[in-house]
């Protein structure tokens, strides 16, 4: 049976750094040059595991936070200097922030954690005036790809579930944002190495005629 999230990342939390991952390095190149200027911005890292994205974007001059529901992880990204101290446990779908406090929020691979996404993303909607979203691609979980790792000569899957972007965009406009892109990407010649080192060099050929990742970016009209 497959695992939770909080237990998956409970028994990842000590490798997923150093693990190589295709999916995070496709999504970071899909991403990054989407983000447009962030110095002086308030940007929340929704699921920010062990600060991916809230290091990238402190980088970058924000002001940054970081929220997940899993002490492993977050005892990961404490240990991370840039970013310790602006950590907080929490779950998405109650978000313990005032309504408008960023600019920018950041949920990467984490809606589909969740049976449902309309809560979360009503809080995203409430607490940011931008949204950017990502996640496994919908034709990817169709052709059978798992949110999976191997560790201690274990394989282990995480359970997700399927969230069409029809339904978010639904959402989204229910909390008053309108769609402002989308984007999607396949794994191509930058990826290629990362396979080859978890030695998965032979999949990388069929695996990349499946579109692996889309991302959404909703809006309201006081981000600018």
């Amino acid at each position: 049976m497959p695992l939770t999230a909080a237990e998956g990342y409970r028994i990842w939390s000590d490798r997923y750094d150093s693990d190589p991952n295709p999916l995070l390095a496709l999504e970071s190149r899909v991403l990054a040059p989407r983000l447009g200027p962030l110095d002086g911005r308030s940007v929340l890292d929704i699921a920010t595991g062990t600060g991916r994205w809230m290091s990238h974007v402190a980088s970058l001059g924000a002001r940054a936070a970081g929220l997940d529901s899993s002490p492993s992880m977050l005892g990961v990204a404490a240990r991370k200097a840039p970013i310790s101290g602006r950590l907080v446990l929490g779950d998405a779908r109650s978000l313990p922030f005032r309504s408008g406090s960023f600019d920018l929020a950041i949920c990467s691979f984490a809606l589909s954690y969740l049976p449902s996404a309309t809560v979360a993303l009503g809080e995203m909607a409430r607490v940011a005036r931008c949204i950017i979203v990502s996640d496994l691609h919908p034709e990817a979980m169709l052709a059978g790809w798992t949110r999976s790792f191997r560790k201690d000569g274990h394989s282990w899957r995480i359970e997700d579930f399927h969230h069409a972007l029809a339904d978010l965009d639904r959402v989204a406009k229910a909390a008053g944002m309108r769609l402002r892109w989308t984007a999607e990407a396949a794994f191509d010649l930058p990826e290629l190495p990362l396979f080859e080192l978890a030695g998965k060099g032979h999949t990388f050929a069929e695996l990349s005629r499946t579109p692996a990742v889309f991302a959404a970016s909703w809006v309201n009209d006081s981000c600018n």
